[in-house]
């Protein structure tokens, strides 16, 4: 059983979900966050790890666009050297953009993940599309009052996670 808000998978960091996972998945496109998922907010290139990581994605197949709830500026900045379908102000956890960055990539449901580092934004946002969500922690987390009280509402989620998968379920 799915659960709105539990991810499918959890990963302490991006890299973790590397091609090989994603293949025995049957995840062939990926949707992704990018602050604090794939770098921090002050980061606007991505780094080594995350262009490697790119670059192992692609040699085996797996296509990527990135859905940011982010400016227009932020998104094409990041994705400058790589290339991907983007898409900003996307307004995650509504379905309307995930569901269009899959049409134009040609994915299924059933070969689609979203990435984020957000449970109330993009897990949500993956179970409104239909698709399987991966959690990952935020790499650089804001202190304000809003996000620290968000991430407070995130720990009972991460519990039912770490509790299905202990029994052998994913989420």
């Amino acid at each position: 059983m799915r659960f709105t808000f539990v991810p499918d998978f959890y990963f302490e960091t991006f890299d973790k979900a590397d091609a090989r996972f994603l293949n025995e998945n049957g995840i062939k496109y990926l949707v992704l966050d990018i602050d604090n998922t794939l770098e921090p907010y002050e980061n606007e290139l991505p780094g080594d790890g995350v262009l490697a990581w790119f670059a192992e994605l692609a040699a085996n197949g797996i296509k990527a666009a990135f859905v940011s709830n982010n400016g227009r500026e932020r998104v094409e900045r990041f994705n400058s050297g790589l290339g991907l379908p983007m898409y900003y102000k996307a307004r995650k956890p509504l379905s309307k953009t995930v569901r269009r960055a899959m049409r134009d990539m040609g994915a299924t449901a059933e070969e689609t993940a979203l990435m984020g580092d957000q449970v109330f934004t993009d897990v949500w946002a993956a179970r409104n599309s239909g698709i399987r969500a991966i959690l990952v922690p935020p790499i650089k987390d804001k202190r304000d009052p809003f996000t620290r009280f968000k991430r407070l509402l995130e720990r009972p989620v991460l519990k039912k996670y770490m509790k299905n998968k202990d029994r052998g379920g994913q989420g």
